[in-house]
Parts: C-alpha cells; structure tokens; sequence
C-alpha cells in the first residue's frame, strides 16, 4: 500500500512520511468543511483519525459534502466517512462517535479519547460546542484549528489562514473572539472567509418546525477548499 504515497514521498521524504502513518487527528463535524478535512488528510497519509459528528446525511448535503451522494442518502456521516478512509488507505484506523457535542458534563468518553491526539479540527457549527473544544484543547496543549463561517460565501479565493484575532469581516469570528477573550485564550488558529456574506431571497424554510428559520446558501467550491486548506495547515505543522 506504500506506493498510495510514493508522488509525496517525493516532496517530503521516506521519514516525514512515515512520521504522518503515525499520527492521530480528531476532527469534529463531517460536513462540507469536514468531510474535506478527512479526505484531504487520508490522502496526505495520516494514519489514525477520531470522527466526530452525529448527523446522518441529507440530500440537501450533496452539493458540498464529499461523502454525500445519492447512495449514501440516509447514513450517519461518520460511518461512511470511516469507509471512504479505508477505501483510501486501507491501513489507516478509525474510531468514530455520533455524537453531537454537549455540556461539560456530556461526551466523557469521547474527550477521553482524545486527550493524547496529535492535532484537533473543529469543524462544527455551534458555538458553544466550538468554545468546549477549543478549551478543552488549550487545556490539554493539543494544537487546534477551527473552521469558521464558509456559509453565503462564493470566492475560495478570500479564505485565509490566521489567528482569530487577525481576522477581519467574518461575522462568526467577532462572536467567537469576544467569548474566547472572556475565557482567556489568547490565540486560535482559523480559517475564515473575507468575503461579505451574499445576501440571499426566499429563504424561508417551509414545512419547519422553525418556520422563521433560515437556510444558509452555501456552493461546492469554498467549504471544500477551506477544509483542503486546514488539511494544508495539520500536515504542514507535522512535517516541520
């Protein structure tokens, strides 16, 4: 299986390469950021993940989510998710939980499970959740990458890589900012867009329970590229 990797071997060397089979990312959220974040790392050579996401996938999903096809309609994300790495590199392990990520109190064993990880993605939508991640990585000393709003956004071009408090436009980043400062966390690493959110018509979720809910516009090319970038960010920190 070693030739999967031969074209990278390449770029980095036979010991960088094996140092990445030795590796265990957690990634929360298996969206169309996540998802990404998976698929980018598997074919990077990282040999252990952690999955984390509670959702089963939507036919809504398929236009930005690369585990999400008509076939897999129906099925939790992280279960097809641990196929697709395997059907990569067979050889890589998986561990998965579906779960959605609560109070302090809540998802014990899962933070266990990840106290000695190499690198932790967030990759979710809730902030709440987000902050109980980012703090719980912080107190651990795990390094630690969020995704941040690639939703109403058309350019990949206007996403970056920088601290939290050196962004700039990005509406989730200002909430995120103020309660990591309550918390005292002076730095995050993020992806973020630059780009004004697209101020999109009709979007009224009919049927809802939440009738006054809003649906987020979101197209193929950016959640994806953000989460290539945060795969960028994970294995360019392990090969140094």
């Amino acid at each position: 299986m070693e030739e999967i990797f031969d074209r990278q071997k390449l770029l980095i060397g036979e010991e960088k390469l094996q140092s990445l089979h030795q590796k265990t990312v957690a990634i929360f959220g298996l969206g169309g950021v996540g998802s990404y974040v998976a698929e980018g790392l598997a074919r990077s050579g990282i040999g252990n993940f952690i999955i984390i996401d509670n959702d089963k996938i939507d036919v809504t999903n398929i236009n930005r989510q690369i585990i999400a096809t008509t076939k897999t309609i129906g099925r939790f994300k992280v279960d097809v998710a641990e196929e697709r790495i395997k059907e990569i590199n067979s050889s890589a392990n998986v561990i998965k939980y579906a779960e959605f990520v609560g109070k302090e109190n809540e998802n014990i064993e899962l933070f266990d499970s990840i106290k000695n990880v190499d690198y932790i993605v967030d990759a979710i939508d809730t902030v709440s959740s987000k902050l109980r991640i980012i703090e719980f990585a912080k107190a651990n000393n795990i390094p630690v990458i969020s995704a941040l709003g690639t939703g109403n956004k058309l350019d990949p071009t206007k996403l970056k890589l920088a601290d939290i408090y050196d962004t700039k436009i990005c509406p989730l980043a200002k909430v995120m900012r103020k309660e990591l400062k309550r918390r005292g966390i002076t730095s995050l690493d993020v992806v973020y867009s630059e780009e004004e959110p697209i101020k999109i018509c009709n979007n009224e979720v009919e049927g809802s329970k939440e009738n006054n809910a809003k649906k987020i516009g979101s197209i193929a090319y950016v959640p994806s590229v953000a989460g290539l970038f945060i795969s960028y960010k994970v294995v360019s920190e392990f090969i140094k």
